[in-house]
């Protein structure tokens, strides 16, 4: 019975208030909108972040004729015993041999002028170490050089453009966070402001309602519900608009369609949505009926 009398008094006070309650809507609808692109695209950038990151390996090259003088092409068992010490390393992920017939084959592919009038094969056979995470790059080559290996030439693993790619992403994993904690602080503010004005025009109202003893759960109640209605209704609106675009804008955009790259699913960010438009309705009310409940 106390459940109807909220849900009525609420759905009364929301059909009764029709200006309130469309600015209400779509001060949630533009907030969730905004938070669904950017949840979408957020995640789009991380994912297409991951996959750069795992295309960063550390190369081990190991002596030839021409970089070792004298000692000539390392051996298999020395390459043997650099890949078994390196993958004990616990940040090691896997390694790689790659042998110099592969690694000319491979450049014929990419380069074909560069190779075309190669009289020999100049290239070393060389060990592709992945890591665990990314970060660990640097820890893995630091630890290759002071072991200093047999037959090893030389590590590679693009210093520079390695510690660039983890600084942009560290960068952004920040930005990000911080952006959606701004979006739902300011969404919250402009629920309150939007509501405060449906609980100013009836100030009257809850005054005499607390005056007469009805404790602030039952003065505040409809006024939740009402909130929730609110961001339940401009978060249908976002998905609706959110599903449009996915349709119609999406396929234009060629750059979303990098390899391995992709967003959160659609399914998963409306239920974002939805629980924010939530959390934003029922927050927006409760706070904003503070004030007028001391009475």
């Amino acid at each position: 019975m106390r459940v109807r009398m909220l849900l009525s008094e609420s759905w009364r006070s929301a059909t009764s208030n029709m200006s309130t309650t469309v600015a209400a809507t779509l001060t949630v609808l533009a907030a969730m909108f905004v938070l669904g692109c950017a949840v979408a695209l957020g995640t789009w950038l991380r994912s297409y972040g991951d996959q750069v990151k795992k295309q960063l390996v550390v190369r081990v090259y190991f002596c030839t004729d021409i970089t070792c003088p004298g000692q000539g092409y390392a051996s298999q068992k020395e390459i043997n015993a650099v890949a078994n010490r390196v993958g004990t390393n616990p940040l090691v992920d896997s390694v790689q041999f790659i042998s110099k017939e592969q690694a000319f084959a491979e450049m014929q592919k990419k380069h074909p002028d560069l190779t075309r009038a190669v009289p020999s094969n100049p290239l070393p056979d060389a060990l592709n170490v992945k890591a665990k995470n990314a970060n660990y790059i640097p820890a893995i080559a630091t630890s290759i050089a002071k072991t200093k290996f047999t037959g090893v030439q030389g590590i590679n693993y693009g210093r520079k453009t390695t510690k660039r790619i983890l600084h942009y992403a560290n960068v952004f994993n920040v930005l990000f966070a911080i952006a959606l904690v701004i979006l739902v602080a300011a969404s919250i503010l402009l629920m309150i402001n939007t509501i405060r004005l449906s609980i100013f025009a009836r100030r009257r109202e809850i005054e005499v309602m607390k005056l007469v003893g009805a404790s602030n759960w039952f003065v505040r109640g409809p006024f939740m519900v009402e909130g929730l209605i609110f961001g339940v209704a401009g978060a249908l609106a976002a998905i609706i608009l959110l599903l449009l675009g996915k349709a119609f804008a999406l396929p234009s955009l060629d750059f979303f369609n990098a390899p391995g790259a992709h967003a959160i699913s659609f399914a998963l960010n409306a239920l974002i949505l939805i629980g924010f438009g939530l959390l934003i309705g029922a927050t927006g009310s409760g706070l904003t009926l503070r004030r007028f409940l001391r009475v």
